[in-house]
């Protein structure tokens, strides 16, 4: 039972949207307050903050694809 906790807790790290910790850099306070933030703030409100952090990682996804660097003109 550890190990797969520990699975699903890896792969959620590796491919996850990185929302809390992007986050979280940008303020300047720990990864896991902005997690244990969104946790609680989502049992408290009934999934409305899912809804917030999905608007987020649609808008961080998006400004990656648009300031990603090329390496030369031919890879547009």
């Amino acid at each position: 039972m550890l190990r797969l906790i520990e699975r699903l807790r890896v792969v959620t790290e590796r491919q996850g949207f990185e929302v809390c910790a992007r986050v979280a850099e940008r303020i300047g306070i720990p990864a896991y307050r902005v997690r244990l933030f969104f946790v609680y703030s989502t049992f408290i409100a009934l999934f409305s903050p899912l809804i917030v952090y999905m608007s987020i990682a649609f808008v961080l996804k998006i400004k990656d694809y648009v300031y990603q660097r090329r390496s030369s003109v031919w890879d547009l």
